[in-house]
């Protein structure tokens, strides 16, 4: 899923477990100077960050922690601050329906460089059930174990 041109700064995991990704999207970021220094540094993390729209028509990034860049001055940015989303209208217009229709979240799934900007990944996502997360874990053991005999057959 990697093109040329991007680098991968941070994943939220978390999210394939706890949600049902449903449509992605690719949005840009209003950062300031220090934010995408400690973003190129790899100083970001998605576990607790989401996104929800506003009553101007945006949508704004919740909780995403990026470090206080390490050779900033008393001009550093706040680590937890709501970051704009930059998303072309139908898109926002996609996205706010889907809330209202369908009863889904916005998650960050991952966060990267491409072409030297920063972009992060949305998917629209409806929460996993304790039973949904019990098939998945049930799963992935029968795809290892299936991994496991074939290996063994294969020496």
């Amino acid at each position: 899923m990697i093109k040329t041109g991007e680098k991968v700064i941070a994943k939220n995991r978390r999210a394939s477990f706890d949600y049902h990704l449903g449509e992605r999207f690719e949005a840009g970021l209003v950062l300031t100077g220090t934010e995408i220094k400690s973003i190129r540094a790899s100083k970001a993390d998605l576990k607790r960050a989401y996104a929800r729209p506003d009553e101007n028509g945006e949508i704004w990034l919740m909780d995403m922690h990026i470090s206080q860049y390490e050779q900033g001055n008393r001009e550093n940015h706040e680590p937890e601050r709501k970051r704009k989303l930059l998303l072309n209208r139908r898109e926002i217009f996609k996205i706010e329906k889907a809330l209202i229709d369908k009863g889904v979240t916005i998650i960050p799934t991952r966060l990267y460089l491409k072409n030297g900007l920063a972009k992060i990944e949305i998917a629209l996502a409806t929460g996993k059930k304790n039973y949904d997360k019990r098939q998945a874990i049930a799963k992935k053991d029968a795809n290892r174990q299936v991994q496991r005999s074939l290996k063994e057959r294969s020496r």
